[in-house]
Protein backbone atom coordinates (compact mmCIF):
# COMPACT_ATOMS: atom_id res chain seq x y z
CA UNK A 1 0.00 0.00 0.00
CA UNK A 2 1.22 3.49 -0.82
CA UNK A 3 2.27 5.34 2.35
CA UNK A 4 -0.08 8.07 3.55
CA UNK A 5 2.63 10.67 2.93
CA UNK A 6 2.97 9.66 -0.75
CA UNK A 7 0.63 11.56 -3.08
CA UNK A 8 1.24 9.17 -5.97
CA UNK A 9 -1.69 6.88 -6.79
CA UNK A 10 -1.17 3.19 -7.39
CA UNK A 11 -0.56 2.03 -10.96
CA UNK A 12 -3.68 0.92 -12.79
CA UNK A 13 -3.26 -2.86 -12.88
CA UNK A 14 -6.91 -3.98 -12.73
CA UNK A 15 -8.32 -5.53 -15.92
CA UNK A 16 -10.34 -2.99 -17.92
CA UNK A 17 -11.68 -2.93 -21.48
CA UNK A 18 -9.99 0.42 -22.07
CA UNK A 19 -6.74 2.26 -21.23
CA UNK A 20 -6.54 4.25 -17.98
CA UNK A 21 -3.79 6.84 -17.41
CA UNK A 22 -1.74 5.19 -20.18
CA UNK A 23 1.33 6.69 -21.87
CA UNK A 24 -1.08 8.48 -24.20
CA UNK A 25 -2.41 10.50 -21.28
CA UNK A 26 -0.53 13.82 -20.87
CA UNK A 27 2.08 13.30 -18.13
CA UNK A 28 0.72 16.11 -15.94
CA UNK A 29 -2.69 14.43 -15.89
CA UNK A 30 -1.67 10.82 -15.23
CA UNK A 31 -1.65 11.16 -11.46
CA UNK A 32 -5.06 12.87 -11.16
CA UNK A 33 -6.58 10.41 -13.66
CA UNK A 34 -5.21 7.47 -11.67
CA UNK A 35 -6.43 9.08 -8.43
CA UNK A 36 -9.97 9.35 -9.82
CA UNK A 37 -9.79 5.79 -11.12
CA UNK A 38 -8.71 4.34 -7.77
CA UNK A 39 -11.33 6.32 -5.89
CA UNK A 40 -14.02 4.76 -8.07
CA UNK A 41 -12.40 1.30 -8.25
CA UNK A 42 -12.00 1.00 -4.48
CA UNK A 43 -15.57 2.11 -3.81
CA UNK A 44 -16.85 -0.37 -6.40
CA UNK A 45 -14.86 -3.15 -4.73
CA UNK A 46 -16.30 -2.20 -1.32
CA UNK A 47 -19.74 -2.60 -2.86
CA UNK A 48 -19.33 -5.95 -4.60
CA UNK A 49 -16.06 -7.79 -3.92
CA UNK A 50 -15.50 -10.34 -1.17
CA UNK A 51 -18.18 -11.91 1.01
CA UNK A 52 -19.04 -9.12 3.45
CA UNK A 53 -22.75 -8.82 4.31
CA UNK A 54 -24.72 -5.92 2.87
CA UNK A 55 -24.82 -4.05 6.18
CA UNK A 56 -21.03 -4.08 6.42
CA UNK A 57 -20.68 -2.92 2.82
CA UNK A 58 -23.02 -0.01 3.45
CA UNK A 59 -21.16 0.92 6.64
CA UNK A 60 -17.85 0.88 4.76
CA UNK A 61 -19.28 3.00 1.94
CA UNK A 62 -20.64 5.47 4.49
CA UNK A 63 -17.19 5.79 6.07
CA UNK A 64 -15.69 6.12 2.59
CA UNK A 65 -18.17 8.89 1.81
CA UNK A 66 -17.34 10.68 5.05
CA UNK A 67 -13.67 10.49 4.11
CA UNK A 68 -14.50 12.01 0.74
CA UNK A 69 -16.26 14.93 2.39
CA UNK A 70 -13.33 15.42 4.75
CA UNK A 71 -11.00 15.35 1.77
CA UNK A 72 -13.08 17.98 -0.03
CA UNK A 73 -13.08 20.20 3.06
CA UNK A 74 -9.35 19.82 3.58
CA UNK A 75 -9.91 18.01 6.87
CA UNK A 76 -8.43 14.83 8.30
CA UNK A 77 -10.03 11.57 7.16
CA UNK A 78 -10.29 8.18 8.89
CA UNK A 79 -6.94 7.00 7.54
CA UNK A 80 -8.41 3.68 6.32
CA UNK A 81 -7.65 4.32 2.64
CA UNK A 82 -4.49 6.44 2.45
CA UNK A 83 -3.58 5.18 -1.04
CA UNK A 84 -6.93 6.54 -2.25
CA UNK A 85 -7.47 9.79 -0.41
CA UNK A 86 -3.92 11.14 -0.28
CA UNK A 87 -3.60 11.18 -4.10
CA UNK A 88 -7.21 12.33 -4.46
CA UNK A 89 -6.60 15.23 -2.10
CA UNK A 90 -3.65 16.25 -4.26
CA UNK A 91 -5.78 16.11 -7.41
CA UNK A 92 -8.56 18.13 -5.80
CA UNK A 93 -6.11 20.80 -4.68
CA UNK A 94 -4.22 20.97 -7.98
CA UNK A 95 -7.19 20.84 -10.38
CA UNK A 96 -10.16 22.05 -8.30
CA UNK A 97 -11.98 18.77 -8.90
CA UNK A 98 -15.71 19.11 -8.14
CA UNK A 99 -17.04 16.93 -5.34
CA UNK A 100 -20.53 16.30 -6.72
CA UNK A 101 -19.50 13.73 -9.38
CA UNK A 102 -17.44 11.82 -6.81
CA UNK A 103 -20.42 11.70 -4.43
CA UNK A 104 -22.71 10.50 -7.22
CA UNK A 105 -20.44 7.50 -7.75
CA UNK A 106 -20.82 6.49 -4.12
CA UNK A 107 -24.60 6.87 -4.32
CA UNK A 108 -24.63 4.44 -7.26
CA UNK A 109 -22.49 1.88 -5.43
CA UNK A 110 -24.77 2.04 -2.41
CA UNK A 111 -27.70 1.37 -4.74
CA UNK A 112 -25.86 -1.67 -6.08
CA UNK A 113 -25.53 -3.08 -2.57
CA UNK A 114 -29.19 -2.52 -1.74
CA UNK A 115 -30.46 -3.99 -5.02
CA UNK A 116 -28.23 -7.05 -4.73
CA UNK A 117 -29.36 -7.62 -1.14
CA UNK A 118 -33.00 -7.41 -2.24
CA UNK A 119 -32.49 -9.54 -5.37
CA UNK A 120 -33.86 -6.64 -7.40
CA UNK A 121 -33.17 -5.71 -11.01
CA UNK A 122 -34.10 -2.87 -13.38
CA UNK A 123 -37.53 -2.35 -14.87
CA UNK A 124 -36.45 -0.87 -18.17
CA UNK A 125 -33.63 0.83 -20.09
CA UNK A 126 -34.49 4.25 -18.67
CA UNK A 127 -34.00 3.03 -15.11
CA UNK A 128 -30.72 1.36 -16.03
CA UNK A 129 -29.46 4.53 -17.75
CA UNK A 130 -30.39 6.52 -14.65
CA UNK A 131 -28.09 4.21 -12.70
CA UNK A 132 -25.32 4.63 -15.30
CA UNK A 133 -25.67 8.39 -14.95
CA UNK A 134 -24.34 7.96 -11.41
CA UNK A 135 -22.14 4.86 -11.72
CA UNK A 136 -20.23 5.81 -14.90
CA UNK A 137 -20.99 9.27 -16.30
CA UNK A 138 -19.37 11.18 -13.39
CA UNK A 139 -15.97 9.71 -14.27
CA UNK A 140 -16.12 11.09 -17.79
CA UNK A 141 -17.17 14.50 -16.52
CA UNK A 142 -14.27 14.56 -14.08
CA UNK A 143 -11.84 13.70 -16.87
CA UNK A 144 -13.25 16.44 -19.09
CA UNK A 145 -12.77 18.82 -16.18
CA UNK A 146 -9.07 17.95 -16.17
CA UNK A 147 -8.89 18.78 -19.88
CA UNK A 148 -10.78 22.04 -19.42
CA UNK A 149 -13.74 20.93 -21.55
CA UNK A 150 -17.05 22.01 -19.99
CA UNK A 151 -19.62 22.74 -22.73
CA UNK A 152 -22.96 20.94 -22.81
CA UNK A 153 -22.50 19.06 -26.14
CA UNK A 154 -19.16 17.63 -24.95
CA UNK A 155 -20.67 16.58 -21.61
CA UNK A 156 -23.54 14.86 -23.42
CA UNK A 157 -21.09 12.93 -25.61
CA UNK A 158 -19.06 11.98 -22.54
CA UNK A 159 -22.17 10.70 -20.80
CA UNK A 160 -23.05 8.59 -23.85
CA UNK A 161 -19.57 7.03 -23.97
CA UNK A 162 -19.46 6.32 -20.24
CA UNK A 163 -22.96 4.85 -20.11
CA UNK A 164 -22.14 2.72 -23.16
CA UNK A 165 -18.97 1.43 -21.49
CA UNK A 166 -21.00 0.52 -18.40
CA UNK A 167 -23.59 -1.29 -20.51
CA UNK A 168 -20.88 -3.16 -22.44
CA UNK A 169 -19.47 -4.30 -19.13
CA UNK A 170 -22.90 -5.52 -18.03
CA UNK A 171 -23.47 -7.58 -21.19
CA UNK A 172 -19.91 -8.93 -21.01
CA UNK A 173 -20.31 -10.00 -17.36
CA UNK A 174 -23.75 -11.64 -17.32
CA UNK A 175 -22.26 -15.07 -16.52
CA UNK A 176 -20.45 -13.53 -13.53
CA UNK A 177 -23.13 -11.16 -12.27
CA UNK A 178 -26.21 -13.39 -12.30
CA UNK A 179 -24.77 -16.07 -9.95
CA UNK A 180 -23.83 -13.23 -7.58
CA UNK A 181 -27.37 -11.86 -7.56
CA UNK A 182 -26.61 -8.80 -9.68
CA UNK A 183 -29.30 -8.32 -12.31
CA UNK A 184 -28.85 -5.68 -15.01
CA UNK A 185 -30.94 -7.15 -17.85
CA UNK A 186 -33.93 -4.76 -18.11
CA UNK A 187 -37.19 -6.53 -17.33
CA UNK A 188 -38.94 -4.97 -20.34
CA UNK A 189 -36.29 -6.37 -22.70
CA UNK A 190 -36.48 -9.78 -21.08
CA UNK A 191 -40.21 -9.95 -21.64
CA UNK A 192 -39.77 -8.91 -25.31
CA UNK A 193 -37.93 -12.20 -25.83
CA UNK A 194 -40.21 -14.34 -23.70
CA UNK A 195 -37.77 -14.47 -20.80
CA UNK A 196 -39.10 -14.24 -17.25
CA UNK A 197 -37.28 -11.35 -15.51
CA UNK A 198 -38.24 -12.81 -12.14
CA UNK A 199 -36.51 -16.14 -12.81
CA UNK A 200 -32.80 -15.40 -13.35
CA UNK A 201 -31.96 -19.06 -12.82
CA UNK A 202 -33.58 -19.82 -16.18
CA UNK A 203 -31.89 -17.11 -18.22
CA UNK A 204 -28.73 -18.96 -19.23
CA UNK A 205 -30.63 -21.91 -20.73
CA UNK A 206 -33.40 -19.93 -22.41
CA UNK A 207 -33.22 -20.45 -26.20
CA UNK A 208 -33.73 -16.73 -26.90
CA UNK A 209 -31.15 -15.49 -24.42
CA UNK A 210 -28.57 -14.77 -27.18
CA UNK A 211 -31.17 -12.66 -29.01
CA UNK A 212 -31.70 -10.63 -25.85
CA UNK A 213 -27.97 -10.04 -25.42
CA UNK A 214 -27.66 -9.13 -29.10
CA UNK A 215 -30.38 -6.49 -28.79
CA UNK A 216 -28.76 -5.02 -25.69
CA UNK A 217 -25.36 -4.95 -27.39
CA UNK A 218 -26.90 -3.09 -30.33
CA UNK A 219 -28.22 -0.50 -27.88
CA UNK A 220 -24.78 -0.11 -26.30
CA UNK A 221 -23.12 0.25 -29.71
CA UNK A 222 -25.54 2.99 -30.79
CA UNK A 223 -24.90 4.88 -27.57
CA UNK A 224 -21.12 4.56 -27.98
CA UNK A 225 -21.22 5.83 -31.55
CA UNK A 226 -23.41 8.75 -30.48
CA UNK A 227 -20.70 9.89 -28.09
CA UNK A 228 -17.71 9.11 -30.33
CA UNK A 229 -17.38 12.63 -31.83
CA UNK A 230 -15.99 13.69 -28.45
CA UNK A 231 -12.61 12.25 -29.49
CA UNK A 232 -12.13 15.34 -31.65
CA UNK A 233 -12.76 17.69 -28.73
CA UNK A 234 -10.21 16.35 -26.26
CA UNK A 235 -6.86 17.92 -27.12
CA UNK A 236 -3.58 16.22 -27.98
CA UNK A 237 -2.64 12.77 -26.75
CA UNK A 238 -5.69 12.68 -24.51
CA UNK A 239 -7.87 12.58 -27.60
CA UNK A 240 -5.99 9.53 -28.81
CA UNK A 241 -6.43 7.79 -25.47
CA UNK A 242 -10.16 8.51 -25.72
CA UNK A 243 -10.19 6.97 -29.19
CA UNK A 244 -8.84 3.76 -27.67
CA UNK A 245 -11.40 3.95 -24.86
CA UNK A 246 -14.17 4.03 -27.46
CA UNK A 247 -12.55 1.30 -29.54
CA UNK A 248 -12.06 -0.84 -26.43
CA UNK A 249 -15.79 -0.78 -25.82
CA UNK A 250 -16.59 -1.51 -29.46
CA UNK A 251 -14.03 -4.30 -29.61
CA UNK A 252 -15.56 -5.90 -26.53
CA UNK A 253 -18.91 -5.88 -28.31
CA UNK A 254 -17.17 -7.61 -31.22
CA UNK A 255 -15.86 -10.25 -28.83
CA UNK A 256 -19.36 -10.75 -27.42
CA UNK A 257 -20.66 -11.20 -30.98
CA UNK A 258 -17.95 -13.80 -31.65
CA UNK A 259 -19.37 -15.90 -28.80
CA UNK A 260 -22.76 -15.90 -30.52
CA UNK A 261 -23.93 -13.46 -27.83
CA UNK A 262 -23.71 -16.31 -25.31
CA UNK A 263 -22.28 -14.29 -22.44
CA UNK A 264 -24.64 -16.02 -20.04
CA UNK A 265 -22.29 -18.99 -20.38
CA UNK A 266 -18.89 -17.32 -20.85
CA UNK A 267 -17.15 -14.00 -20.27
CA UNK A 268 -15.16 -12.76 -23.27
CA UNK A 269 -12.10 -10.58 -22.60
CA UNK A 270 -9.81 -8.47 -24.71
CA UNK A 271 -6.25 -9.67 -25.28
CA UNK A 272 -3.08 -8.66 -27.07
CA UNK A 273 -4.52 -9.70 -30.44
CA UNK A 274 -7.24 -7.08 -30.08
CA UNK A 275 -4.83 -4.13 -29.90
CA UNK A 276 -3.86 -3.92 -33.63
CA UNK A 277 -7.48 -3.71 -34.87
CA UNK A 278 -8.29 -1.23 -32.09
CA UNK A 279 -5.36 0.97 -33.15
CA UNK A 280 -6.41 0.74 -36.79
CA UNK A 281 -9.97 1.72 -36.04
CA UNK A 282 -8.83 4.49 -33.68
CA UNK A 283 -6.70 6.01 -36.44
CA UNK A 284 -9.72 6.06 -38.75
CA UNK A 285 -12.01 7.97 -36.37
Amino acid sequence: MTPATDARPRPVDHYENFPVASWLCPPRLRQPVAAIYWFARTADDLADEGDAPAAQRLDDLETYGNDLQACLRGERDSGRWPSVFTPLRGAIDAFALPGEPLARLLDAFEQDVRKTAAGAGYADRAELLAYCSRSADPVGRLLLHLYGVHDAPALACSDAICSALQLVNFWQDVSVDVPRGRYYLPADDCRRFGIDPQAPGTWATHPRAPELVQALCHWARELMLAGAPLVHRVPGRGGWELRLVVQGGLRTLHRIERTGFRTMQQRPKLGARDLPPMLWQAARM
